[in-house]
């Protein structure tokens, strides 16, 4: 217990940096610096094209931002001077994302992003069409998807000492948007992370052939009408171990925690490594639930999980 404490505390802690950082209403005239080139611009978009399919770091002014940009080719890191002083809020570029990826690679550090809604209930903050993304010490709070990533992607995900806070939605008529929604099969790290007051849907869905999620803490005590903590929808090998899961009572779908393989085992889920982690339910909650949900049939370790007693550790569906 007293493990998971510190890291519940690290995370925490984590998230007061970014969210306590003041954020200027006006921004410097030319905020957007390319750091090898020393070249300022006044639009993101300008300054990621000046890279092109080269290499470089966009060093950003605080300020809050109605901007987006589109990579189209190169590695580019998009990197806040001052961690939770810049905000990209409510603007998304081609209907997709405040940051629309599709490079040989990304990195996002420090940076802000908030209400980005479009018309097809599927904006992101951050969305991934193809390279390899690192984000580090971000925050996507009140919008649809936090970070989502194409269905055709293969590359790395990782995701560290960040939060998704107020994300997700499952209109009638449109699917359903996620804090983390990996569509592609690349591997998916994401460690040390919070997800919190989710508003519909899983607040982590991952197609992927291989997770990795670790340290993290899921709290959906304020969630309403949400679904899966963590979804594998066609199955993953890899580990989720040391995480905090606390399930509130406004959901849609309470039959679970994590679930294994729910839309078909495409992806091998032989060796799942589920181990050391703390499941709760909220305080006077009364329901039985499972921990993992499996529909995968296949060999998955499950140990050292401290649970609440109505909550069933494994159920084979």
């Amino acid at each position: 217990m007293h493990g998971m404490t510190r890291i519940v505390i690290t995370t925490l802690i984590a998230c007061l940096i970014i969210i306590a950082a003041p954020i200027s209403a006006q921004p410097a005239a030319a905020p957007f610096v390319v750091q090898e080139s020393g070249e300022a611009f006044g639009s993101l978009g300008d300054a990621v094209d000046s890279i092109g399919d080269g290499q470089g770091t966009i060093l950003i002014a605080p300020g809050r931002y109605r901007q987006c940009a589109v990579q189209r080719g190169g590695r580019i890191a998009f990197v806040a001077r001052d961690p939770g002083t810049v905000l990209f809020d409510g603007l998304a570029c081609e209907g997709k994302a405040a940051l629309v990826l599709g490079g040989r690679a990304a990195q996002v550090e420090g940076i802000v992003f908030q209400n980005i809604r479009v018309p097809d209930a599927n904006g992101a903050g951050i969305r991934l069409e193809s390279g390899d993304l690192t984000v580090r010490e971000s925050l996507f709070r009140n919008g649809e998807n936090g970070i989502l990533v194409a269905l055709d992607h293969q590359g790395t995900i990782r995701i560290e000492r960040s939060t998704f806070s107020g994300l997700g939605r499952c209109p009638e008529d449109q699917g359903c948007s996620h804090g983390i929604y990996n569509s592609g099969s690349g591997a998916l790290i994401v460690s040390r992370s919070r997800f919190e007051r989710g508003t519909g849907g899983h607040y982590l869905k991952s197609r992927g052939t291989r997770i990795e999620l670790t340290e993290s803490s899921f709290d959906d005590s304020a969630g309403r009408a949400t679904n899966y903590m963590v979804d594998l929808s066609h199955g993953a090998t890899g580990a989720i171990a040391g995480n905090l899961f606390v399930q509130g009572a406004d959901k849609e779908n309470y039959s679970a925690f994590i679930s294994v393989a729910p839309e078909g085992a495409e992806n091998s889920s032989a060796g799942l490594s589920i181990t050391d982690n703390e499941a709760r339910l909220v305080p006077g909650l009364r329901r039985r639930t499972a921990f993992v949900a499996d529909s995968s049939g296949e060999d998955i370790r499950l140990e050292g999980n401290s649970l609440d007693p109505q909550i069933v550790l494994l159920e084979r569906r």
